[in-house]
């Protein structure tokens, strides 16, 4: 697939930024933190209870730096997100898929906000912070990312949303928390190993197409000193035992089949494996640990970049260059979920 992921390691880092609050409804209490520190809340729904016209009107945006809400089409928005979301370079289908998903969010964001409105969002929907909700280009943020590129994926993208842009992902009648990442360890995730959820459709299914990806494998590594200053001067109150026991500094005690690591010990304490990746800016919470006494070091062997949980952006852009349509893919990640069209007018 020769140039066909050219720009994937721009996203793949671009997508370490983005949290994955912006896909579930959180309360009151819920740390505004990246990907992991989450609270999903889920309620059942009558079958069929999003088929209505009134979503496709308009969705607003809040525009950080001007202060200003942005008012456009949901066209509009999902084709921004799909561009912000998903290298453009990908496949069609694929970015058909990431069409859906970014429109289920849109409709789980309007449902979340008319239930309990964020007043920091001044009316919106969302923002366009990718810090905390999922990610949006403007044309001009486009421009500037593309480059002369722009025009042929805007087209490509615009192409591709209009062809699925009525259709939404649901399960038992309510629009999933539609989770994706850049690039699985060679599995999935489930929901219950890293949010502390379990959601049905969010569950471990294989992904080895994932491991052809030039940035499948990343290392991380720090001297001791730069180890140790990480770890004791955290939150966590980290104490290590003494420098002469520096391979007993980390362990690793629970992993599960998918590799995510659920529970490391290091020095009196024992954190999530999630917790550790964000500790110390770990593509995934895919990793193994090592120490060199020659070097003096500590190496983090990681596999995949993101959470792990739903569709793998790279994954899917692997099924659409294997002849998959958009269909196969979201059904292959999102276990038991259904695509349903809103029955939008124009």
């Amino acid at each position: 697939m020769k140039d066909l992921f050219k720009i994937t390691g721009m996203f793949a880092l671009f997508i370490m930024l983005i949290p994955m609050i912006g896909f579930i409804a959180r309360d009151e209490n819920a740390a505004s933190e990246p990907e992991e520190t989450v609270v999903l809340v889920t309620k059942e729904a009558p079958e069929k209870a999003y088929e209505t016209s009134s979503y496709s009107e308009e969705f607003s945006v809040l525009d950080c730096a001007t202060g200003q809400v942005m008012t456009m089409t949901m066209e509009e928005y999902i084709k921004g997100a799909v561009l912000g979301e998903m290298p453009a370079s990908y496949g069609i289908e694929a970015l058909k898929a990431q069409a859906v998903a970014v429109h289920t969010y849109a409709i789980r964001r309007i449902e979340q906000q008319k239930e309990a409105p964020e007043p920091e969002l001044m009316g919106a929907y969302i923002s366009n912070d990718s810090s905390k909700y999922q990610a949006y280009f403007s044309p001009e943020q486009a421009k500037a990312f593309y480059g002369d590129d722009y025009e042929e994926y805007d087209r490509k993208a615009a192409e591709a949303v209009s062809a699925v842009k009525d259709e939404i992902l649901v399960y038992k009648g309510e629009p999933i928390v539609a989770a994706f990442h850049s690039i699985s360890g060679g599995r999935t995730e489930s929901a219950e190993n890293i949010w502390g959820v379990a959601l049905d459709y969010l569950v471990p299914v294989e992904s080895e197409a994932d491991e052809a990806s030039p940035l499948f494998q990343s290392e991380n590594v720090f001297t001791s000193d730069e180890l140790y200053a990480r770890l004791t001067q955290s939150d966590f109150g980290i104490t290590l035992p003494d420098t002469s026991a520096k391979s007993e500094w980390i362990e690793i005690t629970e992993t599960t089949a998918s590799g995510t690591v659920l529970k490391v010990k290091t020095g009196d304490k024992e954190l999530t494996g999630t917790e550790l990746r964000e500790l110390l800016g770990l593509r995934s919470p895919v990793f193994t640990v090592s120490f060199s006494e020659k070097e003096d070091c500590f190496t983090f062997s990681v596999k995949g970049s993101g959470h792990g949980v739903g569709m793998s952006q790279y994954g899917a852009g692997c099924m659409a260059e294997n002849g998959a349509d958009y269909r196969e893919i979201l059904t292959y990640y999102y276990t038991g979920a259904e695509i349903v069209s809103l029955e939008c007018g124009e």
